[in-house]
C-alpha cells in the first residue's frame, strides 16, 4: 500500500475534535491513511447564515487560510490522498482540490450549495434534512447531478444532530459505518 495522506478541512464553528471529525480521523488512520493534517481556522465573525456576501467573504478568507496552511505539502508524492470535510470547508477542500488538480476521495459532511460549484469525482455527501446553513432540497438534487451518494437524516441539524441524545449516536453510528465502507 502506498503512502496516504488524509486532510480535514473542519466548519467555522466545527472543530476537529468534535464527534463527527474525530471519529472520521480515527478511521482514516485505521484505514492506513499514516499521515493526518487537521486544519485549523481563525475566524471569528458572527451572523453569516443565509448572508450570501458574507459566506463568500467567510469563505474566501478561510481559503486563503487553507492555501496557506497546506503550501509546503507536496500531494504528488501520495498514492492516496483524502479529504474529510464539515460545512464551510466542504467547499474550501473541492475549490483547494480542483485549482490543484488533486486526485482525491472526498467526505462531505453537510455540504453547502457552494460546495458544489466544483466538481466531485470521487465523494460521498451526509447531510440532515433540518439544515439550517443549506438549502437541503437544492443540496440533495446538486448531489445527485454530480452523481454523489448523499445520505440523509430527518430532524437532523448542521452537526447531525437532532437533540435526541440516543437518535443523535445511532446517526453518528449510521454514518461512521457509511463512512468506513466508502474509505
Amino acid at each position: 500500500m502506498g503512502k496516504r495522506l488524509a486532510v480535514i478541512f473542519p466548519g467555522i464553528g466545527y472543530h476537529c475534535d468534535k464527534p463527527i471529525l474525530y471519529y472520521s480521523r480515527k478511521l482514516a488512520k485505521e484505514q492506513e491513511y499514516k499521515e493526518i493534517i487537521s486544519l485549523e481556522y481563525s475566524y471569528t465573525e458572527k451572523n453569516i447564515r443565509g448572508n450570501e456576501k458574507r459566506m463568500k467573504e467567510v469563505f474566501d478568507v478561510l481559503y486563503q487560510q487553507a492555501e496557506k496552511l497546506l503550501e509546503t505539502i507536496d500531494f504528488s508524492k501520495y498514492e492516496n490522498v483524502l479529504f474529510i470535510s464539515k460545512s464551510v470547508g466542504t467547499a474550501i477542500s473541492s475549490a483547494y482540490a480542483q485549482k490543484h488538480k488533486i486526485r482525491c476521495k472526498q467526505i462531505l459532511y453537510t455540504p453547502l450549495e457552494q460546495t458544489y460549484k466544483f466538481e466531485h469525482p470521487d465523494a460521498i455527501a451526509f447531510l440532515g434534512t433540518s439544515d439550517l446553513w443549506s438549502n437541503t432540497a437544492n443540496v440533495k438534487m446538486l448531489s445527485n447531478e454530480q452523481n454523489v451518494p448523499i445520505y440523509m437524516y430527518k430532524k437532523a441539524d448542521h452537526s447531525l444532530e437532532t437533540g435526541d441524545i440516543i437518535k443523535d449516536i445511532e446517526i453518528l453510528e449510521d454514518v461512521m459505518k457509511r463512512t468506513k465502507k466508502y474509505l
